[in-house]
């Protein structure tokens, strides 16, 4: 352990639309030193999601909020530096959720071991972690992929949209991704093995949509919202599932939707095409998780899944990329590497 000095990015103000940096607030605190019962932890690697905005704000929701002052939320990976838990040990490497700091005391509580020989760390917050096994339970669970069918996922070069289209593809079902420019466009369609890819940022996005799905759209992962689902919704056939898990589009708005209202029109459509519109929390599919591991570990290696991840360097950079993210400037699964 270097030094004695803790970094941490607390909530200094609640953003009003999109977060700025003077949104948060980066102090240096003395280590804490573990009780009996308690171990410290270094923290490797800092997931950062789109989820963390809405506990920005104070409103209702799934989870509680980030109080005004408090460490920003995030799922971590970890080492054990001091261990006054039975249960752990100096040097072993853990899944925890630490937040945005640099060292951080447990209670040993939800804390998950992880093996650096079979994966690298970090995946442990991506594609084998929180992110992975969001698209996993989602797409099997709410989807239900059959061979033939088409499946539209939504930001698809990212972490939870790039592992829908790959496991839809796995299952026999053809795989179309919307991301935002042609890099992200070329990379899920060459690297990931996607049948086509469409650029949101098009001014044709909704034809080039419409020719990519000549049979129209089974599944739709929803991670977006907005324009996307505006191009989406008229080309949903009979009996389409949308999983909903996420609205990125809409997460910093600070006023009500300014438009006309258009439930009527989606529930006509509901109603007629039969379709199935299932919000859900990954958490609530937490049984599955053994068969997610084992299952996605084997992809992997056998090469039928691939991910790619988006490193930042530095807490203190957090901040910002955690802004990008929101804007869609990040490549993949975003995570901070914490010095």
């Amino acid at each position: 352990m270097s030094g004695s000095i803790n970094k941490r990015v607390l909530l200094a103000r609640r953003p009003e639309g999109l977060p700025k940096p003077s949104d948060f607030r980066l102090e240096e605190v003395t280590i804490p030193a573990p009780k009996e019962g308690e171990l410290l932890l270094r923290i490797l690697f800092l997931s950062l999601d789109p989820y963390m905005r809405g506990r920005m704000d104070a409103g209702e929701s799934y989870a509680a909020p980030v109080e005004i002052g408090e460490v920003m939320d995030g799922g971590t990976v970890a080492e054990v530096v001091v261990s006054r838990h039975k249960d752990f040990v100096k040097g072993e490497i853990l899944l925890s959720y630490s937040g945005w700091q640099s060292y951080a005391l447990s209670d040993g509580q939800g804390l998950r071991k992880l093996d650096p020989a079979a994966a690298p760390v970090s995946t442990a917050l991506g594609v084998l972690g929180m992110p992975g096994f969001t698209a996993y339970a989602g797409l099997l669970t709410i989807g239900r992929p059959k061979p033939g069918e088409t499946v539209v996922v939504a930001a698809a070069s990212g972490a939870v949209g790039s592992a829908v289209g790959q496991i839809a593809k796995i299952k026999g079902a053809r795989a179309v991704g919307i991301a935002g420019g042609l890099a992200k466009c070329a990379f899920v369609l060459e690297n990931l093995g996607f049948d086509a890819a469409i650029d949101r940022r098009a001014p044709d996005f909704a034809r080039r949509l419409k020719e990519a799905c000549p049979k129209g759209i089974d599944i739709y992962f929803e991670n977006v919202g907005g324009a996307v689902w505006d191009a989406v919704f008229p080309l949903l056939n009979d009996f389409a599932r949308i999983p909903v898990c996420g609205l990125i589009a809409d997460y910093n708005m600070s006023a009500p939707f300014p438009g006309p209202d258009r439930l009527p029109v989606v529930m006509d459509q509901v109603l007629t095409k039969s379709l199935t519109i299932r919000g859900f929390i990954q958490r609530e599919f937490a049984d599955q998780r053994p068969a997610f591991y084992s299952e996605m570990s084997q992809w992997i290696r056998g090469g039928r899944l691939r991910y790619r991840e988006d490193v930042v360097d530095g807490l203190d950079n957090a901040p910002d990329a955690f802004i990008g993210l929101l804007q869609g400037r990040n490549f993949g699964k975003l995570v901070v590497r914490v010095l």
